[in-house]
């Protein structure tokens, strides 16, 4: 009688059975992330004409993680198939609630769950192929719609693929439920007044349009760029390059100021001289300012420079002008050059900017008499 190992059962298994059962896993784990990047570039290639824009490589980063799940969970499937439960167990079929039935709704569940992750990389690659196109038309409006498309469409595919595990999976009747969210809307709709709130404010961002993509605004004591609209919030980058998320609920509420839209930046501010100016320096001062500044490109008619009081330690004069320019590091430019040229002109004339003194007067002939 001939001894064969591979026969012999652990478990209601063959020892065969294990191993197809191990080897299977282990080739799956070994090219599993080779399969996924084959049908990664090959998913690419059939879609290639509308996806060219971005190249190949973004296309894998974004697939190949989800598609590789996928391609481990079929495995995993494939390798269990070569496996059974021992009959002395006495578990009922996947017809029936058991283990089988918990098993086979859980496999197809992570299976659903991994479909759906694969699908929603594919829509924030359409959404990189969006943006990058938008940036080549003059309208910044569909820089503010397409990550709240794309949001939106991420939204609903999640909705889609646990609507189908309710229904597939869990065989619970999807319009019951659905009719049963009417009952319970109230309840809801109090318990995320919030988020509802923050959503109604995206849709009011779109219709009234306060700003766009790339505006610089100030809300409240927040300022900076704006980069992204999404369903809940927006995201805001700061001069000093931070991100700020701020919920649409409160960008739709606050003051809010787009400075992208003024049409020049004003600047005022008082410089002092000192007292030993004369009042004949004083006026050419004020007018040697006022000419330069009418002389400067980026400075609209209507400067003034006027001599505004007499300081506690300085001759006070006030100075505003108008820069056309709608860019703030375009203004920082334009200020800096005016304050050089005004310390010329100070030193030119004989004249110094004053700075907080104090004067003391000592009485040295004052007689001490002796008691």
């Amino acid at each position: 009688m001939n001894f064969d190992p591979l026969s012999q059962k652990i478990l209601g298994n063959t020892i065969e059975n294990y191993l197809w059962f191990a080897g299977i896993v282990l080739v799956g784990l070994i090219f599993k992330n080779l399969i996924s990047r084959a049908l990664t570039y090959l998913l690419f290639n059939l879609l290639k004409k509308y996806f060219k824009t971005i190249g190949v490589q973004k296309f894998v980063d974004l697939i190949n993680r989800p598609f590789s799940t996928t391609i481990f969970l079929l495995i995993i499937y494939v390798a269990c198939n070569r496996l059974h439960f021992p009959d002395e167990w006495h578990l009922v079929s996947e017809n029936e609630f058991g283990v089988r039935m918990t098993l086979n709704k859980i496999f197809k569940g992570l299976l659903i769950c991994s479909i759906t992750w694969t699908i929603i990389r594919i829509a924030d690659y359409i959404g990189l192929i969006l943006k990058q196109r938008s940036l080549q038309t003059e309208s910044k409006m569909d820089d503010l719609f397409i990550p709240f498309m794309i949001s939106a469409i991420k939204a609903m595919l999640v909705v889609i693929s646990l609507l189908i595990i309710l229904g597939s999976v869990l065989e619970l009747n999807v319009t019951s439920i659905i009719a049963g969210l009417g009952i319970g809307g109230l309840a809801f709709a109090l318990a995320s007044k919030d988020t509802l709130e923050n959503l109604l404010g995206s849709f009011l961002i779109f219709l009234d349009r306060p700003f766009v993509v790339g505006d610089l605004v100030k809300v409240g004591l927040l300022r900076g760029h704006i980069e992204e609209v999404g369903f809940r919030s927006t995201k805001i980058r700061t001069l000093e390059k931070t991100l700020i998320t701020v919920p649409n609920k409160k960008m739709m509420d606050a003051e809010l100021e787009n400075q992208t839209e003024r049409t020049f930046f004003r600047h005022k501010f008082i410089i002092g001289l000192i007292y030993s100016t004369s009042a004949e320096q004083l006026k050419k001062i004020i007018a040697d300012i006022h000419k330069s500044l009418d002389a400067h490109s980026l400075i609209r008619d209507g400067a003034n420079v006027n001599f505004v009081a007499f300081g506690s330690s300085s001759l006070d004069v006030d100075i505003t002008y108008f820069v056309l320019t709608k860019d703030a590091d375009v203004f920082e430019k334009v200020k800096e050059e005016i304050n050089f040229q005004i310390m010329e002109i100070v030193a030119t004339n004989g004249s110094s900017f004053a700075f907080p003194s104090t004067t003391v007067y000592l009485d040295t002939e004052t007689n001490l008499t002796p008691k």
